[in-house]
């Protein structure tokens, strides 16, 4: 392929962090392969010094090419993103993960032969160990996803995602109205499961690395987790819209819900119902909220009446197993 048409385009959104870009832009100068790549940086807003940094390293490797997107928002910095790319390949990252040398040849390797996959997730290791572990994926065995299934939030992660240009395209790209920045940041699910709801297959596969430096201590891991949880909440309101998929994902929601029957897992399906409502409130779906309040409050109060009996009956089960 020709320089105007490379092999693949990498993605890379960015608001005011100017001064822990440099990592990312080196591990993109520093890949090894013989295929032709571009990267698309994404300057979302930013109010620092984040275009000149961006517009230096672009005049050192002229593949890295400067865009500025007004609305914020990680959805719309990621639509944008993919809408300026030139390959018929684009994957994603975010503007703290580090590439590995060999990611034009892996993200190609995986797709490689595989017409049916749309979607495709990698492996994202932690590059401090100090950081908390979360916001990574170290699975070292490849997984199929389905098409017109319900995929669990965190299936595929947002810091390493690829897709085929014709899948964003046949469900319209990234929601602008998701992401972080926005009150519901799930843009990666949403177009993750989009995908699979068009009939493409979903990969994930341990070749494609980057290493995630988050710098989030424990401390801030609840906060985190509270804004996942809004955003499932939302996804999952999302996808009950729609008729196609609203039997499959009201039953996955349950299962999770019947997974997670414990005071942690109870304050999580909270947050989820407030997303939720929230979301359909931000889209004026009056009635869907309206047809959503009484099964929400039927499943929360079985969840928590469940909750309470597993405490009660806890103690008792472990003391009659003493006994034995």
């Amino acid at each position: 392929m020709t320089s105007d048409r490379p092999d693949l385009s990498i993605v890379i959104c960015t608001r005011n962090r100017a001064d822990q870009l440099r990592g990312t832009l080196d591990s993109l100068m520093a890949m090894r392969t013989a295929r032709a790549w571009e990267a698309i940086l994404i300057d979302n807003a930013s109010t620092d010094g984040t275009a000149d940094k961006i517009r230096r390293a672009s005049e050192i490797e002229p593949r890295i090419r400067y865009f500025r997107e007004e609305r914020i928002g990680l959805g719309a910095a990621r639509d944008r993103g993919w809408r300026e790319a030139r390959s018929d390949l684009v994957t994603l990252t975010d503007d703290d993960c580090y590439v590995a040398e060999d990611y034009v040849d892996a993200i190609l390797a995986a797709f490689d032969g595989r017409p049916d996959i749309g979607v495709l997730g990698g492996r994202i290791l932690l590059f401090d160990p100090a950081d908390a572990r979360v916001t990574i994926d170290e699975r070292d065995y490849a997984v199929e996803i389905a098409p017109y299934s319900f995929v669990i939030a965190g299936a595929i992660k947002g810091a390493n995602l690829s897709f085929r240009r014709e899948a964003l395209q046949a469900i319209g790209g990234f929601d602008p109205e998701l992401g972080a920045g926005t009150p519901f940041p799930c843009e990666d699910i949403d177009a993750v499961a989009a995908v699979l709801w068009a009939g493409f297959k979903g990969r994930y596969d341990p070749r494609p690395l980057v290493r995630h430096h988050h710098r989030r201590r424990p401390p801030d891991v609840p906060r985190l987790r509270a804004g996942y949880d809004r955003g499932r909440g939302a996804y999952y309101a999302k996808f009950l819209l729609r008729p196609e998929c609203r039997r499959a994902y009201a039953a996955g929601w349950l299962g999770e819900v019947r997974n997670n029957l414990d005071r942690a897992g109870l304050a999580q399906l909270s947050r989820e119902l407030r997303a939720a409502a929230a979301y359909l409130r931000s889209r004026r779906k009056m009635m869907p909220l309206i047809a959503l309040t009484l099964p929400a409050l039927a499943l929360y109060g079985t969840a928590a009446l469940a909750t309470g009996a597993r405490a009660v009956l806890k103690p008792r089960t472990s003391r009659a197993t003493a006994e034995l």
